[in-house]
């Protein structure tokens, strides 16, 4: 069963020694090593199509990569891809089991030829983009200033500092200091769908009264927001915890404390509980989020720059990933 292999080169482990892997064990699968979107879109157009299209195409990089070799193919003919994990944080890729790299050749090598274990997920929309999770408030501001921190390290510092340890310097040093003595932003929360479901501390979904299309569901303070259909944004923070309750739904959350407090209850952050003040979470189908001043808005990953208005609505379409649970070790 055909496999091609895609590598974003400027994922922070990225590298084109990877290749000598996937020559190794798939010594037959067309290799793409891409810098831009734009290289990655001409490697795809050169893969052979109809019945000799590739069965898994396996992603190497971070949400981003995922997220943008998603949305390079037209929506009625989404294939199943497999995740890497060579980014940074690399939320999708950790919720379908994904191993290392080099792992992850070696078991699909050892795995073909047989049916290919998959995971369905239902995706958000955002600005005509498909992708599991997007949002604004300090979570994008926080990815904002840490790629502006690995951008401006000499490059042995920044691979060092990359992943965790540079998140959290950028938490801590720059995002939270700054947003504690900014003006606290301002968002309504409109719902756009079918009647509003939602989560309470005990996890349990409770219609809202008078929550149809058109109900403002949330006017106030903001800390952070956004929608999602998987449970994790990467490095194990688990900002929308009830997710995958129900398919035809998205989860919706606004966690309104400021930076500073929200400062001492990151590890609850982190560990997606239910149980933390100033924060409000429902599962939706369509949304609009307003703020009063301009915010990030980071897709999947990635910030792609600042709005005042976000529309949010669960994507028709589904995406099929490699669930590397099924695949022996």
């Amino acid at each position: 069963m055909s496999t091609a292999v895609l590598i974003n080169l400027r994922s922070r482990r990225g590298s084109s020694s990877l290749a000598r892997t996937v020559r190794e064990h798939l010594p037959d699968a067309p290799l793409g090593l891409t810098r831009t979107l734009d290289e990655a879109k001409a490697f795809l157009a050169e893969l052979p199509g109809g019945s000799r299209a590739p069965e898994l195409i396996l992603s190497g990089g971070g949400d981003g990569t995922a997220v943008s070799l998603l949305n390079s193919f037209d929506r009625g003919s989404l294939p199943t891809l497999g995740l890497m994990p060579l980014g940074t944080g690399n939320g999708w890729a950790r919720s379908t089991a994904s191993p290392s790299f080099d792992r992850a050749i070696r078991r699909v090598a050892r795995h073909r030829g047989r049916p290919w274990p998959k995971r369905t997920f239902g995706l958000v929309e955002v600005e005509g983009t498909l992708t599991p999770w997007a949002g604004a408030g300090w979570d994008a501001e926080i990815v904002a200033d840490y790629q502006r921190l690995i951008h401006a390290l000499p490059s042995p510092a920044a691979q060092w500092f990359g992943g965790f340890p540079g998140y959290m310097a950028s938490l801590f040093g720059i995002t939270v200091p700054r947003m504690t003595f900014s003006p606290r932003t301002q968002v309504r929360l409109t719902n756009l769908g079918a009647d509003a479901l939602a989560i309470t501390e005990t996890g349990e979904l409770v219609r809202v009264d008078e929550g149809g299309a058109g109900a403002v569901l949330y006017e106030g303070p903001l800390g952070v927001c956004g929608c999602g259909t998987i449970e994790e944004l990467g490095l194990g923070f688990r900002a929308f915890p009830l997710a995958r309750k129900r398919p035809d739904r998205m989860a919706v959350r606004i966690y309104g404390a400021s930076a500073l407090s929200s400062a001492a209850k990151v590890p609850k952050l982190w560990r997606g509980s239910l149980t933390l003040p100033n924060d409000a979470q429902w599962l939706l189908d369509a949304c609009r989020m307003e703020f009063d001043r301009p915010m990030h808005l980071e897709i999947g990953g990635d910030v792609v720059g600042l709005r005042t208005t976000v529309d949010y609505r669960l994507a028709r379409e589904r995406a099929t990933l490699l669930d590397w649970s099924r695949i022996a070790a």
